[in-house]
Protein backbone atom coordinates (compact mmCIF):
# COMPACT_ATOMS: atom_id res chain seq x y z
CA UNK A 1 0.00 0.00 0.00
CA UNK A 2 1.30 2.96 -1.49
CA UNK A 3 1.56 6.89 1.06
CA UNK A 4 -1.58 8.49 -1.49
CA UNK A 5 -3.76 5.32 -0.17
CA UNK A 6 -2.51 5.68 3.43
CA UNK A 7 -4.06 8.95 3.77
CA UNK A 8 -6.44 8.91 0.88
CA UNK A 9 -9.92 9.76 2.69
CA UNK A 10 -12.18 6.88 2.74
CA UNK A 11 -15.41 5.75 3.67
CA UNK A 12 -18.25 3.15 3.21
CA UNK A 13 -19.86 3.24 -0.06
CA UNK A 14 -23.29 3.89 1.56
CA UNK A 15 -21.99 7.08 2.55
CA UNK A 16 -21.26 8.30 -0.62
CA UNK A 17 -24.95 8.04 -1.46
CA UNK A 18 -25.30 10.27 1.09
CA UNK A 19 -23.20 12.56 0.06
CA UNK A 20 -24.43 12.39 -3.33
CA UNK A 21 -27.81 13.42 -2.35
CA UNK A 22 -26.87 15.99 0.05
CA UNK A 23 -24.77 18.11 -2.90
CA UNK A 24 -27.81 17.75 -4.93
CA UNK A 25 -29.99 19.19 -2.49
CA UNK A 26 -27.99 21.54 -1.13
CA UNK A 27 -27.29 22.90 -5.56
CA UNK A 28 -31.59 21.76 -6.25
CA UNK A 29 -32.38 24.13 -2.64
CA UNK A 30 -29.85 26.93 -3.32
CA UNK A 31 -31.12 27.25 -6.63
CA UNK A 32 -35.06 26.63 -5.92
CA UNK A 33 -34.33 29.91 -2.93
CA UNK A 34 -32.60 32.52 -5.06
CA UNK A 35 -35.51 31.74 -7.91
CA UNK A 36 -38.24 31.69 -5.44
CA UNK A 37 -37.20 34.48 -3.67
CA UNK A 38 -36.67 36.62 -7.37
CA UNK A 39 -39.91 35.64 -8.13
CA UNK A 40 -41.46 37.11 -5.39
CA UNK A 41 -40.20 40.36 -5.80
CA UNK A 42 -41.72 40.76 -9.16
CA UNK A 43 -45.33 39.15 -8.67
CA UNK A 44 -46.73 40.50 -11.55
CA UNK A 45 -44.45 37.56 -13.49
CA UNK A 46 -45.47 34.75 -10.75
CA UNK A 47 -48.14 32.73 -11.86
CA UNK A 48 -46.44 32.60 -15.35
CA UNK A 49 -43.28 32.01 -14.37
CA UNK A 50 -44.32 29.46 -11.61
CA UNK A 51 -46.25 26.97 -14.14
CA UNK A 52 -43.42 27.06 -17.10
CA UNK A 53 -40.64 26.41 -14.16
CA UNK A 54 -42.32 23.70 -12.63
CA UNK A 55 -43.12 22.70 -15.62
CA UNK A 56 -39.86 22.68 -17.73
CA UNK A 57 -38.11 21.16 -14.56
CA UNK A 58 -40.47 18.06 -14.11
CA UNK A 59 -39.71 17.98 -17.88
CA UNK A 60 -35.37 17.88 -17.11
CA UNK A 61 -36.14 15.35 -14.11
CA UNK A 62 -38.21 12.97 -16.52
CA UNK A 63 -36.18 13.17 -19.64
CA UNK A 64 -32.75 13.98 -18.33
CA UNK A 65 -31.45 13.94 -14.69
CA UNK A 66 -33.91 11.00 -13.20
CA UNK A 67 -31.22 9.47 -15.58
CA UNK A 68 -27.84 10.86 -14.49
CA UNK A 69 -29.20 10.65 -11.04
CA UNK A 70 -29.63 6.64 -11.82
CA UNK A 71 -26.35 6.87 -12.94
CA UNK A 72 -24.47 8.16 -10.34
CA UNK A 73 -26.16 5.81 -8.43
CA UNK A 74 -24.92 2.70 -9.69
CA UNK A 75 -21.46 3.51 -10.14
CA UNK A 76 -21.64 4.43 -6.42
CA UNK A 77 -23.07 0.90 -5.82
CA UNK A 78 -20.81 -0.62 -8.49
CA UNK A 79 -17.61 0.89 -6.96
CA UNK A 80 -15.00 -2.32 -6.02
CA UNK A 81 -13.45 -1.13 -2.97
CA UNK A 82 -15.72 -1.14 0.04
CA UNK A 83 -14.16 2.08 1.35
CA UNK A 84 -13.80 4.28 -1.52
CA UNK A 85 -12.28 7.25 -1.58
CA UNK A 86 -14.59 10.46 -0.08
CA UNK A 87 -14.45 12.06 -3.37
CA UNK A 88 -15.45 9.27 -5.91
CA UNK A 89 -19.67 10.34 -5.45
CA UNK A 90 -18.99 11.70 -8.46
CA UNK A 91 -16.88 10.85 -11.23
CA UNK A 92 -14.20 13.21 -12.77
CA UNK A 93 -16.17 14.07 -15.69
CA UNK A 94 -18.82 14.80 -13.49
CA UNK A 95 -17.00 17.25 -11.73
CA UNK A 96 -15.88 18.91 -14.72
CA UNK A 97 -19.20 19.26 -15.87
CA UNK A 98 -20.11 20.44 -12.62
CA UNK A 99 -17.51 22.84 -13.01
CA UNK A 100 -18.77 24.32 -16.11
CA UNK A 101 -23.05 24.29 -15.37
CA UNK A 102 -21.44 26.30 -12.19
CA UNK A 103 -19.42 28.62 -14.41
CA UNK A 104 -21.88 28.91 -17.11
CA UNK A 105 -24.57 29.83 -14.74
CA UNK A 106 -22.54 32.86 -13.43
CA UNK A 107 -21.53 34.10 -16.78
CA UNK A 108 -25.06 33.92 -17.95
CA UNK A 109 -26.28 36.05 -14.80
CA UNK A 110 -23.19 38.53 -15.07
CA UNK A 111 -23.32 39.00 -18.77
CA UNK A 112 -27.02 40.08 -18.84
CA UNK A 113 -27.56 37.61 -21.79
CA UNK A 114 -30.59 36.75 -19.79
CA UNK A 115 -33.21 39.71 -19.06
CA UNK A 116 -33.27 40.12 -14.88
CA UNK A 117 -36.92 39.20 -14.93
CA UNK A 118 -36.59 35.47 -16.59
CA UNK A 119 -33.97 34.39 -13.80
CA UNK A 120 -36.04 32.93 -11.11
CA UNK A 121 -37.29 30.92 -14.13
CA UNK A 122 -33.93 29.55 -14.91
CA UNK A 123 -33.37 29.01 -11.51
CA UNK A 124 -36.31 27.42 -10.61
CA UNK A 125 -36.67 25.02 -13.65
CA UNK A 126 -33.04 23.77 -13.13
CA UNK A 127 -33.70 23.92 -9.49
CA UNK A 128 -36.67 21.12 -9.50
CA UNK A 129 -34.46 18.26 -11.08
CA UNK A 130 -31.44 18.97 -8.69
CA UNK A 131 -33.69 18.65 -5.82
CA UNK A 132 -35.71 15.84 -6.88
CA UNK A 133 -33.11 13.86 -8.14
CA UNK A 134 -31.44 14.02 -4.95
CA UNK A 135 -34.27 11.88 -3.58
CA UNK A 136 -32.84 8.85 -5.43
CA UNK A 137 -29.66 9.32 -3.63
CA UNK A 138 -31.40 9.46 0.27
CA UNK A 139 -33.73 6.14 -1.11
CA UNK A 140 -30.51 4.60 -2.27
CA UNK A 141 -28.96 5.39 1.05
CA UNK A 142 -31.55 4.28 3.10
CA UNK A 143 -32.26 1.08 1.31
CA UNK A 144 -28.29 0.65 0.77
CA UNK A 145 -27.99 -3.07 2.91
CA UNK A 146 -31.04 -4.25 0.39
CA UNK A 147 -29.26 -3.75 -2.86
CA UNK A 148 -26.23 -5.50 -1.38
CA UNK A 149 -27.73 -8.24 -0.36
CA UNK A 150 -29.57 -8.85 -3.98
Amino acid sequence: MGFIETIKPKLPKRYLLFIAAGMWTFAGGMLLFKGISLLIENMQLFWWESVISIAGGMTFYVLLFSKISLKHTRRILGIKHDYPCLFSFFSFSSYAMMGVMITSGILLRKSGVIPEEYLPLLYITMGIPLFLSSIRFYSYGFKYNSFIKN
